[in-house]
């Protein structure tokens, strides 16, 4: 099979070329290349560079055209925020717009990262829970209990 000597990538392919945290508004502002992005024009928003650490995880996300902020928002309407997204991945959009702004819809689901939890458990906080009305047969064998034993110890 012979290689095409002409190569080249979607027009609707985007690469960011900046990411910054603005810790006055807490957002996350991706500013793509300037251009014109119509109403229901499909784009696709590569997230080019590397997230700064300084971000927090609740920023709203926001794509940034000519200096002006349009949020990123999932396809239920809610906007995306930082522990959402990651960098170096590609995320496909439809511009929506009104008479007086728009925003960048995503066109799938997003797949969460934000830390439901904590990753261990917290040092010199942690107390035990009371635990009331417990009774507990002491074993003096040293051999495993048997599924009987479990069950006539409860």
């Amino acid at each position: 099979m012979t290689c095409k000597n002409i190569c080249r990538l979607c027009n609707n392919l985007i690469v960011s070329t900046a990411i910054n945290f603005d810790p006055t508004t807490n957002s996350l502002d991706i500013t793509i290349p300037n251009g014109v992005y119509g109403n229901g024009r499909k784009v696709c928003i590569v997230v080019a560079q590397a997230i700064p650490g300084s971000t927090t995880i609740n920023a709203l996300v926001n794509i940034v055209v000519n200096g002006i902020r349009f949020p990123l928002q999932k396809n239920s309407c809610t906007q995306v925020t930082a522990c959402e997204i990651k960098s170096r991945t590609k995320y496909s959009t439809c511009v929506v717009t009104n008479t007086v702004s728009g925003v960048f819809r995503l066109l799938g689901n997003i797949y969460a990262t934000c830390p439901d939890n904590l990753l261990a458990l917290p040092s010199g906080t942690v107390t035990t829970p009371a635990v009331a009305n417990v009774q507990v047969a002491a074993r003096t064998s040293t051999t495993r209990a048997t599924k009987k034993e479990v069950v006539a110890n409860e």
